[in-house]
């Protein structure tokens, strides 16, 4: 699912077109943000990649290699914009970290960084479980992390995959490593629609706001205006409603 974008993912179902948009307001205020599922080649990376393709232009996007040379040096630099990191995972794959490099990225994040990392978790609770008591953050440095998105991958009858963005979270305070958050949007598999549960308030954006972007989004999506090249023209493009 490499290269895919906003738009392709409000094409083929994976979100609404509402959800879409308060991602895109998300990464424009730069909070931080977990993508979580359980099974292999659910869509995290992939989601999370897209929805940094939205962050606005001139904002840095450092991808971490976990090397601790590479955090003291961003603590320094203090350059702003959003840490990636491929996933905190015990797993031996480049990029992904565990343990004390995963404190060292939230101790960066004091620097002015927002975080974009993905994770394997069935959801808000277990998520901040791997996050505080599996890596050992502290409290105050995991509420950092505004939003939680969790997907659910499915699998048809020819064995293809197919995926659903399920809920989207907001945290308003962890406290002894566990989340105190509330539910912003969900899928119901019922009917296979999506709907909006919770109204944000750590998002500064405006319904209008919000309305603007998910109707240039849906346009994009119904026009077939797929790739990364289309969302950088619409990004830099886009102005909030007065």
């Amino acid at each position: 699912m490499a290269g895919i974008s906003i738009a392709h993912l409000v094409q083929n179902g994976t979100m609404s077109a509402e959800m879409a948009a308060f991602l895109w307001a998300m990464v424009d205020e730069r909070h931080s943000f977990v993508t979580v599922a359980i099974p292999r080649l659910a869509g995290k990376s992939t989601t999370a990649n897209a929805v940094l393709d939205l962050v606005p232009p001139g904002t840095p996007v450092h991808r971490l290699s976990g090397d601790t040379r590479e955090m003291e040096q961003l603590k320094k630099e203090t350059l702003g914009g959003y840490l990636v990191v491929g996933e905190f995972s015990q797993a031996p794959v480049q990029s992904y970290i565990w343990g004390e490099p995963v404190r060292q990225v939230f101790e960066t994040l004091r620097a002015g960084y927002s975080l974009a990392v993905t994770l394997h978790a069935s959801g808000l609770r277990e998520a901040f479980e791997e996050i505080c008591h599996g890596n050992g953050v502290a409290d105050e440095d995991a509420f950092k992390i505004h939003y939680m998105l969790y997907i659910r991958r499915f699998e048809d009858i020819e064995g293809n995959f197919w995926r659903r963005l399920a809920e989207i979270h907001e945290v308003e305070g962890v406290k002894d490593g566990r989340p105190r958050g509330y539910l912003l949007y969900r899928w119901v598999e019922v009917d296979d629609t999506f709907e909006k549960v919770g109204k944000p308030l750590l998002l500064k954006a405006s319904a209008k706001d919000l309305g603007a972007r998910e109707e240039l989004i849906r346009s994009m999506a119904s026009a077939g205006r797929l790739s990364s090249e289309d969302i950088a023209t619409m990004v830099r493009q886009y102005r909030r409603p007065g």
